[in-house]
């Protein structure tokens, strides 16, 4: 499949005489995004893809996909009835601009095209946008993803999907390629987010007491990594724990997962929870602490750097 190529200046409709038929579309390429893009790619889908940086629509054309001059494009050059929009932004801001926005996905998608929501978003949120597509014929698969770019990459990644039957079935193929871990969670479109934001509720508390623990074993003179490896084999074991602390350990900084992304995923999902009147403690606690590491300037960093505040917290006093 070859590159779109689109020249300086060139107005959204001449580039939009370039793109070929798609089966799939990916609004979104960033770390997930692309992973999920190259996948489809490794299992011969025919896929286009849009960003709004131009580098990362650039590793994706340097792969093999078609990149569109906009969402509405790329709407459009999709596969009539069995045609996939999958939105990969990162809120529910920029979910609602890339569908229904200024030359936006949703008006250019032909009857039968489904559109499958995977950003960490609120549950109302993706009822709204559902409602809306659902009133232009067009079903809505609530599908947030868990499990990070090198799953995403390999199709190995968690897929929590809510949406009606007919559309499940339609398209089981495509979502199987994209996740051998999926999970039907309802019919209900909001159902997907409600689940995504429990899970990330606990992954940010595994991940804070993960931190807390390590921070804490340096401080009365234990080594790290041994300490480390009694831990992933004992009852105090997580796989974020296990994923993040070996990174942070290596002084691996890496973007995996960007602090940012918990920060927002923790307060969503406190604000579920206070909408039916609970105050989660633990988790409570988490999110503050993620929200302290991007109030303390490490917004960009991966989440694991969260290792350095506590270490920066508990460091004895008089040293640098």
């Amino acid at each position: 499949m070859s590159a779109l190529k689109i020249l300086p200046g060139a107005s959204p409709g001449a580039a939009e005489s370039l793109l070929t038929e798609a089966r799939v579309g990916v609004i979104g390429v960033g770390l997930m995004g692309l992973g999920m893009a190259l996948r489809l790619r490794d299992s011969q889908v025919a896929v286009a893809v849009r960003d709004v940086l131009p580098a990362r629509a650039a590793l994706a054309a340097a792969a093999g996909a078609q990149v569109a001059p906009d969402a509405a494009a790329l709407a459009a050059a999709l596969t009539p009835a069995t045609g996939l929009l999958i939105v990969a932004v990162v809120d529910a801001a920029q979910t609602d601009a890339v569908l229904f926005g200024p030359r936006g996905a949703a008006a250019a998608l032909a009857p039968g095209v489904a559109v499958m929501l995977c950003p960490t978003i609120a549950p109302d949120d993706v009822e709204r946008f559902a409602a809306r597509l659902s009133a232009q014929g067009i079903d809505c698969i609530d599908a947030p993803m868990s499990g990070g770019p090198l799953r995403a990459r390999e199709g190995t990644m968690s897929l929590m999907v809510a949406c009606q039957d007919a559309a499940f079935e339609r398209y089981h193929g495509l979502l199987s390629l994209l996740s051998t871990r999926l999970f039907r969670v309802g019919t209900r479109c909001g159902d997907g987010a409600r689940t995504k934001l429990v899970n990330n509720l606990l992954a940010a508390a595994n991940l804070a007491a993960s931190c807390e623990a390590i921070a804490l074993a340096e401080r009365v003179g234990l080594d790290a990594q041994r300490t480390l490896d009694v831990i992933e084999q004992s009852s105090g074991q997580s796989w974020i724990g296990t994923d993040r602390m070996r990174r942070a350990l290596a002084d691996d900084r890496a973007l995996s997962a960007q602090m940012t992304l918990l920060a927002k995923d923790s307060a969503l999902a406190l604000a579920m929870a206070g909408g039916i009147g609970i105050r989660p403690g633990l988790g409570g606690e988490a999110a503050g602490l993620f929200r302290a590491c991007c109030e303390d300037g490490l917004a960009g960093e991966d989440d694991s750097q969260l290792l350095s505040l506590l270490r920066a917290r508990w460091a004895p006093a008089g040293s640098s």
